[in-house]
């Protein structure tokens, strides 16, 4: 082939079959050749990445709130997907809440796509939100071009995307079934955290008791119980407790169609170390204790976790409560796109991973749970979507060279294993706004 666009040369390439020296060769933004270093392939730009680099697809994070329109004060389409780019993520899937309107049905829908056209750094998919009273909505979302539904089983935290009942959700997995739509959830028991003691003051103890593991555990059994009797697709979001991996496991082995994600906090940070009034670690469900954590890399590593993606939930320093250090009061969600890469993989390093196990869990698996056939692999015929990875470099996160809007982040100050030097969409650097926006038909 001598009518390439792009030949990237590389002594390692992530690619479906694993780890080998390869060059890919790269045409209208679609990988169509992948060879031994030495080929003859040309191109009218040849890149040689360094002998400490690595090249990998681009990773797909499905989880993400950018919160814009409405919200943009606590993160945008700009801010976000440049902090994705500049992190190695080529496409994010934005989540339905904190924006105003939130995306429950399709004007919504129309105007959460204006407001990121011309502005997003990486593609964009969106979800779609599934609430009381806008069960006719839900196929005409499907129908526009979402990825999806996202639901709650307790408050969500604003107003604006109240929860579902069980009867209420058992419904809609009854709806999506009909046009196989996938349902992701976030599974907590609103009547066990109700009984739980209220969370108060600094101490992360005490907030830790009040989103206990049984909560989760509930809310997980009731979810794989109605993907079970209606035959639904049904997602496990942000899992943090790892007494449910058993559940989840048999649920797999009988055939019932579920999948989990956990993220980078709960695979990094532990709640031994949280220090009081540290409010930047907040979220829910919540970082636990160390064991815990130990526990979903085994689910991570035989299966029973699918993928990691970064629940990527910023807000205002205001409502961090960082004064204050107030767990009870402080806006629960962690700050990471920009180093999840690097995070995962020192913590999977650690622990005898290697950078083929955080592709298929951070860019094969998230992709094709969402539908992306042409993302997520290096392989002929996908998109040309690319992240040059040093995974030797070690780094000390410093928040303000974070890209997203806000610079607040529990990994301030941590050291890191893995730098991304760059990341290249559809066959170009991501060094401007020239994402597109997705849909799931288009994908």
């Amino acid at each position: 082939m001598t009518d390439l666009d792009l030949l990237v040369r590389a002594r390692r390439v992530i690619t479906g079959s694993g780890e080998a020296p390869r060059c890919v060769g790269v045409r209208d933004g679609a990988i169509v050749a992948i060879e031994p270093p030495d080929s003859a392939l040309q191109a009218s730009r040849v890149v040689e990445l360094g002998d400490d680099e690595v090249l990998l697809p681009g990773l797909v994070d499905t989880h993400v709130h950018v919160n814009d329109p409405g919200r943009t004060e606590w993160e945008g389409f700009a801010t976000a997907t440049r902090a994705a780019a500049a992190g190695g993520i080529t496409t994010i899937i934005d989540m339905p809440l904190n924006s105003i309107p939130p995306t429950v049905n399709v004007g919504a829908f129309d105007i959460k796509r204006e407001t990121a056209a011309a502005q997003v750094w990486v593609d964009v998919g969106f979800w779609g939100g599934a609430v009381p009273g806008n069960l006719p909505d839900l196929r005409k979302l499907h129908d526009a071009g979402v990825f999806g539904f996202k639901a709650f089983l307790l408050h969500s935290g604003v107003d604006e995307f109240p929860p579902l009942t069980a009867d209420e959700l058992r419904r809609a997995l009854r709806a999506l079934r009909d046009f196989d739509a996938l349902m992701i959830v976030h599974a907590e028991d609103s009547h066990a955290i109700d009984r739980a003691p209220a969370a108060h003051g600094a101490d992360y103890r005490d907030f830790l008791a009040s989103r206990p593991r049984g909560a989760e555990n509930l809310a997980i059994a009731q979810v794989i119980g109605l993907a079970r009797s209606t035959g639904a697709r049904a997602h496990i979001l942000h899992l943090s407790s790892s007494d449910a991996l058993p559940m989840i496991r048999s649920a797999k082995r009988d055939g019932v169609r579920i999948t989990a994600e956990t993220c980078p906090h709960y695979l990094t940070f532990a709640a031994e170390e949280i220090a009081d009034g540290a409010t930047q670690f907040k979220c829910c469900p919540p970082i636990r204790e160390a064991r815990n954590r130990e526990l979903l890399w085994h689910g991570l590593a035989d299966g029973t976790i699918d993928m990691v993606v970064s629940d990527h939930s910023p807000c205002t320093p205001e409502l961090k409560c960082l004064d204050t250090g107030d767990f009870g009061e402080a806006w629960g969600g962690i700050a990471s796109l920009q180093v999840v890469l690097p995070a995962v993989w020192t913590e999977a390093r650690r622990r005898g991973h290697s950078l083929t196990d955080v592709v298929r869990w951070m860019a094969e698996h998230p992709a094709r749970q969402a539908g992306l056939l042409r993302k997520g692999r290096i392989a002929l015929g996908h998109q040309a979507d690319f992240c040059v990875f040093a995974p030797d470099d070690a780094f000390t996160v410093d928040v303000r060279r974070l890209h997203h809007r806000n610079r607040i982040s529990p990994y301030d100050g941590r050291p890191l294993t893995g730098t991304v030097r760059a990341a290249w969409l559809r066959g170009a650097p991501a060094e401007e706004p020239r994402g597109r926006l997705l849909t799931r038909g288009e994908a």
